[in-house]
């Protein structure tokens, strides 16, 4: 298996124990919606996906966004210190043009 692969597999098992810890999902959801968010992440490397998730104040979301190193490399500032949430997910909204994110647990599908 190559390194690669591995840190693929690591990624997802990471996010979905931490659902499973945060939530109290069982686990085979907690890890369907691991793979749903590492899927959605690779697309947004390459393309803009439309996608919907939850909001915290429990409405539907329907979003347009990137992660392409094209469309946001001159939007990132300097030099961020800031600790990651690794509940959060961050991307570029195309409608909005700037940056959102969402609890990742809340992803409810690709389109």
């Amino acid at each position: 298996m190559s390194t690669n692969v591995k840190n693929q597999l690591r990624e997802v098992m990471f996010n979905a124990w931490r659902f499973f810890r945060v939530t109290g999902e069982c686990f085979a959801d907690c890890l369907k919606k691991a793979w749903q968010v590492y899927k959605l992440a690779k697309e947004m490397k390459n393309s803009t996906v439309q996608f919907f998730y939850q909001k915290v104040n429990g409405e539907i979301r329907q979003a347009f966004g990137t992660m392409r190193d094209d469309v946001i490399s001159d939007k990132i500032k300097g030099n961020d210190n800031r600790k990651k949430n690794e509940d959060m997910f961050t991307y570029w909204d195309c409608e909005k043009d700037s940056f959102r994110s969402f609890k990742k647990f809340n992803l409810i599908r690709i389109a």
